[in-house]
């Protein structure tokens, strides 16, 4: 596909991606996206989003925990 941005050609990959779901915030590894190689910009089908709030709605391993600062500017 073409990148809404820069109108370079995305390329298929997976990619860490962070998830907000009921205020709460989830990194998910592994997750397919078209991301485009001159801008970075990165795209997700529906289908993939729903996907992911599928999962994290029923149970799932939890690999890793991390603490995260949230700061108001």
């Amino acid at each position: 596909m073409t990148c809404e941005f820069c109108g370079a050609q995305t390329t298929p990959k997976h990619v860490r991606k962070q998830h907000w779901l009921h205020r709460r915030l989830y990194v998910i590894e592994n997750v397919p996206a078209e991301v485009c190689m001159q801008c970075g910009e990165r795209y997700f089908h529906a289908k993939t989003l729903d996907d992911v709030d599928r999962l994290l709605e029923g149970k799932h391993a939890v690999e890793e925990s991390l603490q995260v600062e949230v700061i108001r500017l």
